[in-house]
């Protein structure tokens, strides 16, 4: 009974902040659905997937899908025919239908619903994925449960940005050294302080949940162990971004102090092609060397191994 309830009150928290955070969430995150963003979402998946199996997937899902950054712009590339797409938050299914028909996208379908009970029968779906969603699901085991029920023989699940418990760790020195060089930064920079927070009741009081929506880091074992019980073949657990997300981490960090208003242009573009670079470099020269447990994101695709 107490596992229920804690396992509520985890669902509960993240629909009301995403909630609440999805009619900003694009502009926060810089969320992207041009040629940037394609590539992007095209360069995780061509990182677990060999040429012959990149699609097209006639029908996906998507668990947390959010505004849509994932699926819609696998979408756009032409991976995904037909989607459907998955979100505790009413909030942020209302934002991606509207991202989908600004894009004139279709057809794209919207369900509000928990991983760990999709209302979908056995076998409906080609591929599930999701973004930086499973560290958010209070119970994964059933979760894995539910992707492979939905799957039809030979699916695929792809999951992406998912939090390494390792690399995690190791962010927190970046994310230190800016609280430490914000105050420079911003004189240098002539800029004005971020008002501090505050952490009122109602839909402000929400936004105050982000630290508590996050419950899971990840060793690679572990994304392999779940999806190993839950029945999937063809395991593979990758890892990605190590310089890229030191330097973005200090550099979000720094913004984070500032009123956004008052950040020049340039840094905005400083800190955002510096990231592409540094990307680029983990992916050619540190990703193919270093073990997945030291970067940031962890990256997981599985085969079905249901009977047909």
């Amino acid at each position: 009974m107490q596992a229920l309830q804690a396992h509520q009150h985890i669902r509960d928290v993240n629909t009301r902040y995403h909630d609440v955070a999805a009619a900003t969430y694009d502009e926060k995150w810089g969320i992207d659905f041009g040629e940037v963003g394609q590539g992007q979402v095209l360069g995780k998946v061509r990182k677990l997937l060999t040429p012959g199996q990149t699609g097209p997937f006639q029908h996906a899902l998507e668990i947390g899908a959010g505004t849509g950054y994932f699926s819609l712009n696998l979408m756009r590339s032409g991976l995904i025919e037909e989607l459907t797409c998955t979100d505790v938050s009413g909030g942020m299914l209302e934002v991606l239908a509207g991202n989908a028909r600004r894009l004139e996208l279709e057809p794209v379908t919207t369900v509000q619903a928990d991983a760990e009970s999709l209302p979908f029968p056995d076998a409906s779906f080609d591929l599930v994925i999701g973004h930086a969603v499973l560290h958010h699901l209070p119970d994964l085991e059933r979760a894995f449960g539910e992707f492979q029920r939905v799957l039809r023989p030979g699916g695929r699940i792809l999951f992406a940005g998912e939090p390494s418990l390792l690399g995690d760790r190791i962010a927190r020195a970046p994310k230190r050294a800016a609280l430490l060089a914000a105050p420079l930064w911003r004189r240098a920079l002539r800029l004005r302080a971020a008002a501090p927070h505050q952490h009122e009741a109602g839909h402000e009081g929400d936004l105050a949940l982000e630290g508590e929506v996050d419950i899971h880091a990840f060793r690679p074992a572990d994304l392999e162990r779940l999806a190993a019980s839950a029945g999937f073949n063809d395991v593979t657990v990758r890892g990605e971004e190590l310089l890229a997300n030191w330097f973005g981490w200090f550099n979000r960090g720094l913004e984070a102090t500032a009123q956004p208003e008052t950040i020049p242009t340039w840094w905005r573009r400083y800190a955002f092609h510096g990231y592409l670079l540094l990307q680029r470099l983990d992916s050619r020269a540190l990703e193919p060397r270093l073990p997945p447990d030291v970067f940031y994101n962890l990256l997981l695709s599985a085969r079905s191994a249901r009977d047909s």
